[in-house]
């Protein structure tokens, strides 16, 4: 069902025509609150009311045209500014082919700087990470964006066999760590195939994220999962090292275990939520059935419902 729905993401006919479907729109709406960036600080509102944090999002990727690469930029720095102006506790999180990397890298480094530059001190700009043939320009650039600028953080994906020495390549550079599981279609030979696999190489990398933060060799450790079981294990190992609840870090996706994120908040760990919005939503949704293919169940509920 997962390699299905991974190859459904990357379908261009079901991109165009799936989208105009009620009950397809109907199941986004548990994952992104709505297209339009109001939508986007109207969720982050509501999620400051229960401690929780945010991280935005605007959907999109593969951008092959330098005027639109442009248009992505400024529209972060609009992001920037009007969570400046609201006060919020959020962040967000880019993807370096939505800002031109296809066409250039030092184009997209340009635009990627700016945004930096714009961001408040004290918060980071996270760069996801994308397919598997992106993760070494991708991590170049972080280097580079993380000599001049501490607040930069980068996504790793714990399915990836790579992983392991790329975060060990990355600590000595003091990085933010977003760690999630991973959600492209990627043969054997670069990523676990097995689950349970890809569980035991988060908890591994998770660990060792852990006691890089408590020896000050890494900025943020953040947990991008929605696995319970996982997220009792690394926090029962973050409070064996002595971690502060505070210091425990997890990140979810908007609409996705909003019980445990409140239950985190609640206990004084530090809950972050990613919101999800734009038009270009339907790979970006693809793949978050495909990490959780239960959720197809909700979509089948709501074609029942229609």
């Amino acid at each position: 069902m997962r390699s299905l729905l991974l190859a459904a993401s990357q379908n261009r006919w079901l991109r165009d025509h799936a989208t105009h479907y009620s009950f397809v729109r109907g199941t986004v709406s548990r994952f992104m609150p709505g297209e339009t960036l109001d939508d986007a600080l109207g969720a982050a509102e509501a999620l400051r009311s229960k401690k929780i944090g945010t991280v935005f999002t605007h959907l999109g990727e593969n951008i092959k045209d330098r005027a639109e690469a442009q248009q992505v930029a400024e529209h972060y720095l609009e992001v920037l500014e009007r969570i400046g102006a609201r006060g919020l506790q959020a962040e967000i999180s880019v993807k370096l082919t939505q800002l031109g990397l296809d066409l250039s890298p030092d184009l997209c480094f340009d635009y990627l700087k700016n945004i930096i530059g714009r961001a408040e001190k004290n918060s980071i700009v996270w760069i996801d990470m994308e397919a598997s043939n992106y993760v070494d320009v991708t991590l170049d650039l972080y280097r580079r964006a993380l000599q001049a600028y501490p607040n930069v953080g980068v996504c790793l994906q714990a399915y990836l066999h790579r992983t392991h020495d790329d975060l060990a390549k990355l600590l000595p550079l003091r990085p933010s760590i977003r760690l999630v599981k991973g959600a492209y279609n990627e043969p054997p030979e670069i990523a676990f195939p097995r689950k349970q696999d890809v569980d035991e190489n988060y908890f591994a990398l998770g660990k060792e994220m852990l006691r890089a933060k408590k020896q000050n060799r890494c900025g943020r450790a953040a947990f991008g999962t929605h696995d319970v079981a996982l997220i009792k294990r690394l926090s029962e190992f973050a409070s064996a090292e002595g971690f502060r609840k505070a210091d425990f870090e997890v990140q979810m996706l908007y609409g996705i275990q909003r019980a445990e994120q409140e239950r985190l908040a609640n206990e004084g760990c530090t809950s972050m939520v990613l919101v999800a919005y734009g038009s270009y939503w339907y790979p970006w949704f693809v793949r978050r059935l495909a990490e959780r293919p239960a959720n197809l169940w909700f979509m089948v509920r709501n074609v029942f419902a229609a």
